[in-house]
């Protein structure tokens, strides 16, 4: 690979960085279900059977496996979100949606072997996010009396926040035998903004950096890691491992998250296995941990919300849980052109019910994904990749907190549901320059 030739790879990597932090894609919490379009079709799945450049963003030891290509797509992401409120102050009453529906996300994955057993990657993926929008005008009766002259769900005017995170992961892996090691650091670029939520100004500990100050951005970097051992022609055993991205503050809201606006990017741990039962037709399964309750401004409880702690270490969190997440995906290839998916995934619930109310904000309560989709080779080094991804309604109910010196209680008369529907559709491209063209030997 020319200088010339890295040097447009990387600083269209950094480009590309910019535009693919965007909202997330379906999410396990807020993490993406899925880094490519073969990853989303199979539920997820897929650490221990690479197929494609973006195995550098999930497992980057699959890198030996997938030859010199270059990989990318699209996605179209439509989040539902809800809110049904009944006895509350704080909290508008009513049933509400959250605007802001559909979002465009991009990946993109590039691989070149260095010989028969070493080879690099750069991938560019949008890791997650978080977004809302509940409208200004959502009535509030209990407004005036707070001393707000504005409507909303928090008497704030339009409320809610906007979290992107975009990931560039540059890859090296080495096979030695049937065991191949991947190491991949990770640059991680970040934006936040929150509005809405001047009714807290009293809780922060500087509310000057709490609320409407526009996007904030941070960056940081961390270490991502996996292993593959190819057990015999049909078995193969993966294993995964991220640490925190460590970030900068996101210095305009440092009066709202936890350690003076700190947002880390979680660690994450998994496995994976992939038997082909057929040449032509293989199962996987994968398992991660994600370690949200380890950064403070994710994991910290919501109650109680005191004078001046929002923004502190022991400041108020979204109460999110560490989750596991299963996935199971099914690939079969009928012919030498076509590869048909189908996947499912269940995570448990981040989100208890006694922080439901700031969870309004951010209301990832997705727990199961259905997913389907297909890659089909339009030339030997070309092919289209498309995956479907539903993920059915869910939701989590809870009580409002009333903080002083409205009595520093949940409010028994009250009940919040959040809840949360997804459908997103992804397309992609995928080109081998070093095309082999496979033979189908079995097609049942």
């Amino acid at each position: 690979m020319t200088y010339k030739f890295r040097s447009t790879l990387l600083a269209g990597s950094a480009i590309f960085a910019l535009l693919a932090v965007g909202d997330a894609r379906a999410t396990e919490g807020y993490f993406v279900q899925g880094v490519s379009a073969r990853e989303q079709a199979l539920g997820g799945a897929g650490s221990a059977l690479p197929d494609d450049a973006l195995t550098n963003a999930n497992n980057p030891a699959g890198l030996v496996d997938v030859g010199h290509q270059l990989t990318g797509g699209v996605s179209l992401f439509n989040p539902n979100r809800r809110v049904n409120a009944s006895g509350t102050v704080l909290v508008a009453p009513g049933s509400y949606s959250s605007s802001r529906d559909i979002f465009a996300i991009p990946s993109f994955g590039y691989s070149r072997p260095l010989d028969a057993d070493r080879a690099i990657g750069v991938s560019v993926v949008a890791n997650g996010g978080m977004d809302t929008s509940y409208s200004g005008n959502i009535a509030h009766a209990a407004c005036a009396l707070l001393g707000s002259a504005r409507q909303g769900v928090f008497c704030g005017g339009r409320a809610g926040v906007d979290l992107n995170q975009g990931l560039i992961s540059l890859g090296y892996a080495q096979r030695f035998g049937n065991l191949s090691l991947g190491v991949a650091p990770v640059v991680a670029v970040q934006a936040f903004s929150a509005y809405g939520l001047s009714a807290f100004t009293p809780y922060s500990s500087n509310g000057a950096a709490l609320t409407d100050r526009g996007p904030s951005w941070s960056v940081g970097a961390g270490l991502r890691v996996g292993a593959l051992y190819k057990v015999n022609e049909q078995f193969n055993i993966a294993v995964t491992g991220a640490t925190p991205i460590w970030t900068t503050s996101l210095s305009g809201y440092t009066g709202l998250f936890a350690d003076g606006g700190n947002f880390d990017v979680p660690a994450v741990v998994g496995a994976g296995l992939a038997y082909k039962i057929l040449p032509t037709l293989a199962v996987l399964v994968d398992y991660k941990h994600i370690f949200y309750s380890s950064v403070n401004s994710v994991g910290n409880a919501m109650a109680p919300i005191g004078i001046g702690l929002l923004g502190t270490s022991g400041g108020s969190g979204f109460g999110w849980r560490d989750i596991d997440v299963v996935a199971l995906g099914v690939e079969w290839r009928p012919s030498n052109k076509l590869t048909l998916r189908a996947g499912y995934a269940h995570n448990t619930q981040p989100i208890t019910s006694a922080n439901v109310m700031f969870n309004i904000l951010a209301p990832a309560v997705i727990t199961d994904h259905v997913s389907g989709g297909f890659s089909y080779r339009v030339t030997p080094a070309s092919s289209v990749d498309f995956a479907l991804v539903y993920a059915p309604h869910a939701g989590v109910s809870g009580q409002e907190y009333l903080p002083p010196p409205f009595g520093g209680v949940y409010n028994p008369a009250s009940n919040v549901n959040i809840s949360m529907s997804q459908l997103q559709v992804t397309l992609g491209y995928t080109y081998r320059f070093e095309p082999t063209q496979s033979t189908v030997i079995a097609k049942y």
